[in-house]
């Protein structure tokens, strides 16, 4: 029988804060040249947790029926697995939630671009409709791109580049071609914390037939892969810092990479699965970590 306590578990809380980094980064950027609305950034925030609980949902449903969620997996039991709510109960879920996210996303798209902006509107109409189809197809239905190895670049683009891109945008109505830059660094960091988990789980997932990057390319380049990502998102941040640099205070950001190290020698020197699962949560909150004070070093 489902209760408030199963649903919070299957929405996954503890992810909400990496789902949110990149528009708190894309938001202090957007203040630091003179830009914010309050109704905007409360509203895409709402918006971006309701993807983030529709990923999480789709992802326990789609895993759950598909049988990757069994006693072989290390990570935390799901919903769907440990029979406390049923197939049918996410699916209604995953509808409602979705149709709530979509009439936030219109309202966003509305304060943000009024009725002079039509094509604005409508390009991000189309990018709010696939990012709910981005998310329900991740392991949902028979193509669901999370089992052929796809799921890093899910993450990259919309962790990083359409949430800090994207919610810039939002309050200026225009793009500087540097912001790709701290967006890179949020998408590769968010696509660490997928490449971290899949890791984790990979021998579950390759019994069970998910083949995700790490399954395909084997353990020892995913370590190669993950110190890859997280010192390129650290170059990408640095060099938009010395491109703009005016104050110490910008190298802020320095200290939620301080984490992010120690984590990748951690990972360099472990060999144990099982004991990656503490590293996801330090890395995710690192993470949002770096948005913070990135941020906090633009607008200070």
């Amino acid at each position: 029988m489902s209760t408030v306590k199963s649903w919070l578990k299957a929405a996954r809380l503890r992810t909400l804060p990496l789902s949110i980094s990149g528009i708190i980064l894309g938001s202090s950027l957007a203040y630091s040249k003179g830009y914010f609305n309050i109704n905007i950034f409360i509203l895409a925030i709402s918006t971006t947790i309701g993807f983030q609980v529709i990923s999480n949902l789709a992802n326990d449903y789609g895993d759950g029926v598909k049988g990757t969620d069994n006693e072989d997996r290390i990570g935390p039991e799901r919903a769907l697995q440990s029979g406390e709510i049923t197939p049918k109960q996410m699916l209604r879920a995953i509808k409602l939630i979705g149709i709530i996210t979509l009439l936030l996303a219109l309202l966003l798209i509305f304060v943000s671009f009024g009725k002079e902006n039509i094509i604005y509107s409508v390009i991000f109409i189309a990018l709010g409709l696939t990012s709910i189809y981005a998310a329900i197809k991740y392991t949902m239905g028979e193509n669901a791109y999370g089992y052929h190895g796809f799921g890093d670049i899910f993450v990259f683009i919309f962790f990083g580049i359409i949430s800090v891109c994207g919610s810039y945008f939002l309050y200026t109505h225009a793009l500087n071609f540097s912001i790709f830059l701290p967006a890179f660094s949020v998408g590769l960091l968010s696509a660490a914390v997928l490449n971290l988990n899949n890791m984790r789980d990979r021998e579950s997932d390759e019994k069970a037939g998910k083949n995700t990057l790490v399954v395909k390319i084997g353990d020892e380049f995913a370590k190669y892969y993950h110190y890859y990502i997280l010192v390129f998102a650290f170059l990408s941040a640095l060099l938009y810092t010395i491109i703009y640099f005016s104050s110490a205070v910008q190298l802020l950001f320095l200290i939620a990479f301080i984490p992010i190290f120690k984590h990748l020698l951690f990972v360099y020197k472990n060999n144990e699965a099982k004991k990656l699962d503490p590293e996801l949560k330090k890395l995710a909150l690192s993470t949002f970590l770096f948005a913070i004070l990135f941020g906090l070093g633009q607008v200070l």
